[in-house]
């Protein structure tokens, strides 16, 4: 590795780029502003310095609550700088749930973004014995205690103490004596049953992982990254800011999840990492206006997609695309490609899609419009990047091949083993599950079953844990199926149920948008929403949806009976994990009884 740890990193790209060229980006007063490297190094030291004025020091647990924002990427250098682990948390976490995983670490410090996240800390602070220090990013909070602190404050009592020079100084001493296998942060993934596990990353595990990803995606200090995942998931945390940082890209802040839209079209970014979920959203959207607009322009944007498709099926098997096929795609690009890319700023050169599998039409869609998307995947526990598909070796429902410092192999119950200088070193006070998770000969064992493609490259099938049983012997993945079902319009989320049951059931979580244009043309009338999911129409619409779209399965994977819900599945009721996987044994204690009854049990009776 070219650097020893993760803030070596940083002041060396500092000293590259110093004041020539923005760092970050960050909307202030309607208007995105930026921050060159050298203004964000010398905040990043100031704080460092005061951190150190506050007793913190070496292998010190820092909390970091707070959405993404340039005081957090500001909080994790300085923290990173004085030699200390951070410890990240979804800011959507509850109180209960940052005092199970603060008193866990022995937090000693917490930093927190405002006044909400900082009651949230208050209300369990005597429950966390090993809390000295508060510090909150927002300068107004609602606390007189002396042992609160505002960022700024810290940040200025670092440049009080100690002149530009010295606090350089004072810094670099510390960074070089911080070692590789040192580590640099705790994550505690959020796990879909029982208590978070805190993944413990070394300096070591991070910047090899970054160095896998260079090898294989080429960046540089001309990209601009919009960057709107939590970066205390660690997707987010290593490819769409750390390795964004040390190429010298710039990193763009979206507002929220909300903004993300209005951002692509402001920031105009060569590169982002994103999950399914927003391509999803965006191709759904668009052919919904296309549905709305209908006649001429739904005609050639059908043919342009078409065109499109062949174009990428014929890349895809390494043949030769013919000149007529070559002269229609640049009408169609010229036509409708360059408006749907318009959506994205128009300079983008790919995505980077995570964090759940990519269902193949959608793919096939941003292909189609020569929108490149490299599917990955990964797991925090290897810091957490293992395989992607390179731009110019995309295979559609693959996961691409590993990075080229990572070994894999498949374990004869067809689970997918990872080996390499990126796995974890353990969890956090947890022996026994490290022990569970790394064998001896260093393979972590990741739960996901896997195979290899006849292309070289990993498919991903299911979550080992996640694999039905049914009453008469038959192993169901259920994902694949899910995948499937989603493609219908009318379905926004579905979990197939069928454990130890006789067949398959479905719970779905309906788009409701596409329920009242249902309605609409049924004349259906309705109060609420809600309403729809018990009218016989609609019920039988999306019946004839979901038989349309499982033809092709096995009798025994088929969805036999569902139930349609009116509550979504959200991060907010439990649902979902915040990296938006669904909870099923959540599910399945929420919705026992709509459950039973599918299965003919009426616990009423």
């Amino acid at each position: 590795m070219e650097y020893r740890n993760l803030p070596s990193a940083f002041y060396a790209v500092c000293e590259k780029f110093g004041s020539k060229k923005d760092v970050l980006r960050y909307k202030k007063a309607g208007k995105y502003a930026g921050i060159n490297y050298d203004e964000l190094r010398d905040l990043v030291e100031s704080f460092a310095v005061g951190l150190l004025s506050l007793g913190v020091k070496k292998g010190d647990r820092v909390g970091i609550a707070s959405e993404n924002r340039v005081k957090w990427i500001i909080a994790d250098l300085g923290i990173l700088s004085v030699g200390a682990i951070d410890v990240p948390v979804f800011p959507t976490l509850t109180a209960k749930q940052e005092e199970y995983i603060f008193n866990h670490c022995e937090a000693s410090v917490i930093v927190v973004s405002n006044d909400l996240q900082l009651k949230k800390i208050l209300e369990v602070r005597d429950n966390l014995p090993s809390l000295r220090h508060i510090i909150v990013m927002n300068n107004k909070f609602s606390s007189d205690d002396v042992s609160i602190y505002s960022m700024d404050d810290i940040i200025k009592r670092g440049e009080k103490l100690k002149s530009r020079e010295e606090r350089r100084k004072t810094v670099s001493d510390i960074v070089a004596k911080i070692d590789a296998e040192s580590l640099a942060t705790i994550i505690y993934t959020s796990g879909t049953t029982g208590d978070p596990k805190g993944v413990e990353l070394t300096h070591k595990n991070i910047l090899s992982n970054i160095e896998g990803i260079k090898e294989v995606i080429k960046m540089d200090e001309n990209d601009t990254f919009l960057s709107f995942l939590p970066m205390c998931h660690s997707y987010e945390r290593t490819t769409g800011y750390y390795t964004a940082l040390f190429t010298g890209g710039t990193i763009a802040l979206a507002e929220s999840l909300e903004t993300v839209a209005t951002n692509l079209k402001e920031v105009k970014p060569t590169l982002m990492t994103t999950v399914p979920r927003l391509l999803e959203i965006v191709m759904k959207k668009v052919y919904a206006n296309v549905e709305k607009e209908g006649g001429l322009k739904k005609k050639i944007f059908d043919w342009a997609v078409a065109i499109g498709k062949e174009c990428w099926r014929k890349r895809i098997k390494g043949e030769p695309i013919p000149y007529s096929l070559i002269a229609k795609r640049k009408i169609a690009d010229k036509l409708v490609y360059s408006k749907i890319k318009a959506r994205f700023g128009g300079r983008t050169r790919f995505f980077i899609s995570g964090g759940a599998a990519l269902r193949d039409d959608v793919a096939e869609f941003f292909l189609s419009m020569n929108i490149i998307v490299l599917e990955g995947y990964g797991l925090t526990e290897a810091a957490p990047v293992v395989a992607v598909n390179r731009p110019d070796n995309i295979e559609i429902g693959s996961i691409g091949e590993p990075l080229n410092n990572v070994e894999v192999k498949i374990a004869d119950d067809g689970e997918l083993l990872v080996r390499g200088p990126n796995v974890m070193k353990g969890y956090w006070n947890d022996p026994d599950a490290t022990r569970a998770a790394i064998d001896e000969d260093g393979w972590l064992y990741t739960g996901d079953i896997a195979e290899f493609t006849e292309k070289g490259n990993l498919k991903i099938t299911d979550r080992k844990k996640d694999l039905i049983v049914s009453s008469g012997g038959k192993n169901i993945a259920p994902q694949p199926i899910e995948r499937l079902l989603s493609k219908s319009p009318y379905i926004e989320r579905c979990v197939i149920i069928g454990d130890k049951r006789e067949f398959c059931s479905a719970l779905i979580s309906p788009d409701f948008e596409e329920l009242k244009k249902l309605a609409d043309n049924f004349e259906i009338k309705y109060e609420k929403p809600s309403d729809l999911i018990t009218n016989d129409k609609i019920i039988k619409t999306i019946k004839d949806d979901i038989d349309r779209l499982q033809k092709d399965l096995a009798k025994y994977e088929r969805v036999r009976k569902f139930s349609l819900v009116s509550e979504p599945f959200s991060v907010e009721n439990g649902i979902l994990t915040p990296k938006l996987s669904v909870r099923r044994h959540i599910v399945e204690r929420k919705f026992a009884d709509l459950i039973d009854s599918m299965y003919g049990f009426d616990k009423s009776k």
